[in-house]
């Protein structure tokens, strides 16, 4: 088995036992028995646990991003995003994902190297997220009036929250995505203003200081 090979046994079997087990249970036993590989593995080829769950943390981000770029790319409209942030919801949940997330996310608070490595892995999402906003606002009525890396956190943190609030309210979780599709759906309506309206638009953000002089 080659080195390359081992270390991707490991790193898919931390986030099997991630899922199955929860971190409290994380173990270099339990993930070297997940990945069928000696437990010595675990130390030779990351050193210790803290550093296997680290980069199975990226990697796992990795994999989930390169998974759905494509549908991102293809993303037009505000709306759409919110469209298919609903679909990725459903697909992350049912693949065992947000329970990783959420296992990362606790274990940050007792493992201090996880809170980097989960901002990291987050922050391949807010990339994403961040070009397809740059791309749906540019020569709209919101272009210039939002900074796209902020509300691509926002979007991001969001999703985080929802994911996790899921566990304990189902139905409020429900409502929270029914909310931020009306907002898609408010947005689309500025879409169909006038050039004049849209003007006013502006120009009342700008009376509130949300947009620079020369916007």
């Amino acid at each position: 088995m080659s080195t390359d090979e081992t270390r991707r046994k490991l790193l898919d079997g931390a986030l099997r036992v991630l899922v199955e087990q929860g971190i409290a249970k994380t173990s270099a036993r339990s993930v070297a028995a997940a990945a069928g590989v000696n437990q010595g593995l675990v130390f030779y080829h990351f050193g210790s646990m803290d550093e296997l769950l680290a980069a199975a943390c990226r990697y796992g981000a990795e994999q989930r991003v390169t998974r759905y770029r494509e549908r991102l790319r293809a993303v037009g409209t505000l709306s759409e995003l919110l469209a298919l942030g609903r679909v990725l919801h459903e697909e992350e949940r049912e693949a065992g994902q947000v329970a990783v997330l959420g296992q990362l996310l606790a274990g940050a608070q007792t493992h201090p190297r996880l809170g980097p490595a989960t901002a990291a892995g987050l922050d391949l999402w807010i990339e994403e997220i961040e070009r397809v906003l740059r791309r749906v606002l540019a020569g709209g009525p919101l272009d210039g009036t939002v900074d796209p890396a902020g509300l691509a956190r926002t979007v991001a943190a969001s999703f985080v929250g929802m994911e996790l609030y899921e566990g304990v309210d189902p139905a409020g979780a429900g409502a929270a995505l029914d909310a931020l599709e009306q907002l898609a759906g408010l947005l689309a309506a500025l879409e169909e203003l006038s050039p004049i309206a849209r003007g006013a638009v502006r120009y009342t953000l700008r009376r509130k200081g949300r947009l620079p002089r020369d916007s």
